[in-house]
């Protein structure tokens, strides 16, 4: 009798402790589900769900307000997901929320994560039986994906890069020929101190020009005339114009010279035969001298007519009649 009253001391011990339990998880999976607390209905449309699943948590800003009650494919290339949220968060959930599925860190479960949208102040909360927008996120599996292509990627890269360091170590190629020839080397740091000098000198004589200008004076000296007075340029391009067209007549007479020169010197025209033929020089010179001989005689003759008789009276004639002008 004493060990049977034991035995059901214990059923009941175990009866309760098992009923308390079971009664503890099913507070707890409700607590999760939101199956004691009133809750509305959301909806979301997605291309792709990414591996969510009925449960799965639905968030806002973090914090876990309900869960994923119904997936369903309404089209091709279209997802609808139901989700039980409290009601209590809808006083915070608007209308312009975006929801989007994301994972549970790492490697855990997929989650609705519902964020505010713009100008979250103004719009109006949410109610049963709305359709938020939805925000198609990049999948773990697409990172991978990505990550797996940039990985393949940067090895191709990192063998043409060890290619290119072995040809120019090897010195072929123009980059090459640059790092691994010293005469280039040499003949390049010379060009640029070259470079370098003659920057140098510019600069000096960039500061000499603005000395010299900052000590003209532009309103009494010539050269502000020149530098400022359009009507002194005008002129002065004239006098250089005029220099120009006399230069061209200055050429084009020494051009003529030059061909009566050359004609001179071939033998044409009688100046020829004056400068370069002796014997005609010779001829001229005896006929000069005859000339003057007869002329000499010519002026004994009319001396010797003035004194003869039969003329005398004539040239008498003639000395009155030059007096009578000459007074």
């Amino acid at each position: 009798m004493e060990k049977s009253t034991s035995q059901k001391i214990k059923v009941g011990i175990f009866v309760v402790v098992g009923t308390l339990l079971l009664t503890a998880a099913l507070f707890f999976i409700g607590s999760r589900q939101h199956l004691f607390s009133k809750t509305i209905k959301l909806y979301a449309d997605f291309q792709n769900v990414s591996g969510l699943q009925l449960g799965n948590n639905v968030r806002y800003s973090g914090i876990n307000v309900g869960t994923v009650t119904k997936i369903e494919m309404k089209e091709v290339g279209k997802v609808t997901i139901e989700m039980s949220v409290e009601e209590k968060s809808t006083y915070f959930i608007k209308k312009n929320a975006v929801a989007a599925i994301n994972s549970d860190g790492l490697v855990g479960s997929m989650v609705v994560n519902i964020v505010p949208g713009e100008d979250d102040q103004q719009a109006e909360n949410v109610v049963s039986g709305d359709y938020i927008e939805s925000y198609q996120g990049v999948s773990t599996q697409e990172m991978i994906r990505t990550l797996d292509k940039t990985n393949k990627n940067t090895s191709l890269l990192s063998e043409d890069l060890l290619k290119i360091t072995d040809k120019i170590l090897n010195g072929e190629g123009t980059l090459g020929t640059l790092i691994n020839d010293t005469i280039m080397s040499q003949d390049i740091r010379q060009a640029v101190s070259e470079l370098k000098e003659t920057s140098q000198a510019t600069s000096v004589a960039m500061a000499k020009i603005n000395r010299t200008l900052s000590k003209i004076n532009y309103e009494e000296s010539a050269a502000a005339v020149i530098l400022s007075d359009t009507v002194a340029a005008n002129q002065i391009k004239t006098v250089f114009e005029n220099l120009e067209k006399s230069s061209k007549d200055i050429n084009a007479i020494t051009e003529n010279v030059d061909q009566y020169i050359t004609e001179i010197k071939s033998g044409e025209g009688a100046l020829n035969h004056l400068t370069q033929d002796e014997n005609f020089v010779k001829e001229l010179d005896s006929t000069l001298i005859n000339i003057k001989e007869a002329s000499h005689k010519l002026n004994q003759n009319m001396e010797a007519l003035q004194h003869n008789f039969l003329f005398r009276r004539y040239f008498r004639k003639l000395e009155k009649q030059k007096k009578k002008e000459g007074k």
